[in-house]
């Protein structure tokens, strides 16, 4: 507010510039109604989070709505991503879990137990021995008996296996690329410290889930 001498005009003996930035930070405007929460700095305003942000602003305007500005959108990327999907593994008829599985045995480049599967991809043990028997059965891996110990069984790639992970690996890299080519380098790099740091503190806090 501006007056007529073009200096800020006072209210209570200070410019009242000073009093709507005290009011906007205390959640409320300067006439006393509830001030819309700002966008943090950088993000765009018109995505669905910062929809659903606004409207839960405007019902619970002293509630701190920052951490579902992260949250929520990392949580909606992943939706995204998921109902994408991959189009090179979908191509090979491949899911995502299952790729990982065959990467895993392909990266250590060694036979690895059900159970290092689990570590390995996050998984649950449930869930490595579904797809290990779908993997099994196109004949992209396959498992042997351990000769000292009958419960444990060791999986290895099969040269089909190993040939399908070669193939698909730079065209599922070169995909994703185009899936973060809106993000400049620079963007990308701190996207994916800030990302390493949070991941490290939820596998802290949380242990490892697995699914």
């Amino acid at each position: 507010m501006t007056s007529t001498s073009g200096r800020p005009a006072e209210t209570n003996g200070r410019p009242a510039e000073t009093n709507e930035l005290t009011a906007e930070a205390n959640g409320r405007s300067a006439d006393g109604t509830a001030a819309t929460r700002p966008t943090s700095p950088g993000v765009p305003r018109h995505d669905t989070v910062a929809a659903v942000v606004g409207q839960w602003q405007s019902v619970h305007p002293d509630l701190d709505t920052g951490p579902m500005e992260i949250i929520g959108r990392i949580n909606r990327c992943a939706a995204l991503l998921q109902q994408a999907e991959d189009a090179p593994l979908r191509r090979a008829g491949l899911s995502r879990p299952e790729f990982d599985l065959l990467g895993a045995l392909r990266r250590t480049g060694r036979e690895l137990t059900p159970s290092e599967l689990t570590r390995e991809t996050f998984s649950s043990g449930a869930a490595v021995t579904k797809r290990l028997k779908h993997l099994t059965e196109r004949g992209l891996v396959e498992r042997r008996g351990d000769t000292r110990d009958r419960r444990v069984a060791h999986v290895r790639l099969t040269d089909a296996g190993r040939d399908l992970v070669d193939e698909i690996l730079p065209e599922q890299l070169a995909y994703e690329t185009t899936v973060l080519a809106g993000l400049d380098t620079p963007g990308q790099g701190e996207l994916a410290t800030l990302l390493g740091e949070l991941l490290v503190q939820l596998e802290g806090r949380l242990g490892v889930l697995r699914v």
